[in-house]
């Protein structure tokens, strides 16, 4: 399967929606806090590192399912599947919460080693940054869990990894946003995220089920052909390349 601007386009989506996630959204003003008191640019260090654990363990899980040896039409059918039921999940607030709980395992040893780690400086909140991508996987499981398998549908590596690479920086951007808005905005602002994320997650939901719905029965790769021979040159060559 080869992605175009489309598929990267959800996989930065999906970022955004994690960290968009009542479970998460309002943590990050404590986050973000301590981050500034510990340096005045821990904030970047607490979002890379954050950005850096999703990428690096949503690619290696989507090369792993990749590299199972299935047959390449049966693994198709089967990441399909795999779509349409995390979007089911993403359009019901009560799967949300079964699926966290059944997850709860990683986020409790995520924050035991979290414990362990001392926040001074920027390498402190970059470490926090990485072991976050652990505690708050199981209540972001579905738009991770969705980004993973669009993911492991690459043909190649580098499609793949830069999935991923977006799905951390969307996960990354609220929180730079975030961080260098005064006390009131801030406030604000999280109020207007947490109903965009609701509705977002619901979005990205309906999204999911259409392309599962259009990788079963073979419509995504004739939308594709189309695009591919309506579109630039340019285009086509940037959306191809990787």
């Amino acid at each position: 399967m080869s992605f175009g601007l489309a598929t990267y386009g959800l996989g930065l989506l999906a970022g955004l929606l994690s960290t968009l996630s009542p479970c998460v959204l309002p943590l990050l003003p404590i986050l973000i806090g301590s981050a500034l008191q510990a340096h005045a640019r821990a904030p970047l260090a607490l979002a890379a590192g954050l950005a850096l654990s999703y990428a690096a363990a949503g690619t290696l899980l989507a090369r792993g399912a990749a590299m199972l040896g299935l047959d390449p039409g049966l693994f198709r059918q089967g990441g399909a599947v795999m779509l349409g039921l995390l979007g089911v999940v993403l359009l019901s607030s009560t799967l949300q919460q079964r699926f966290a709980a059944r997850a709860s395992r990683l986020s409790d040893w995520g924050h035991a080693l979290l414990a362990g780690v001392r926040p001074d400086g920027l390498l402190g909140q970059f470490a926090i940054g990485l072991l976050l991508g652990l505690v708050w996987s199981p209540c972001v499981g579905p738009t991770l869990g969705g980004a993973v398998v669009l993911a492991s549908q690459g043909s190649q590596l580098a499609q793949t990894a830069l999935l991923m690479g977006l799905f951390g920086v969307g996960a990354a951007l609220p929180i730079v946003g975030l961080a260098y808005l005064s006390r009131g905005a801030m406030a604000r602002t999280k109020s207007r995220l947490q109903r965009a994320g609701k509705m977002g997650k619901a979005l990205f939901g309906l999204i999911l089920l259409l392309v599962s719905l259009a990788m079963l029965s073979g419509a995504d790769r004739a939308l594709e052909g189309w695009l591919l021979d309506h579109s630039p040159d340019w285009l086509t060559a940037l959306t191809t390349r990787f």
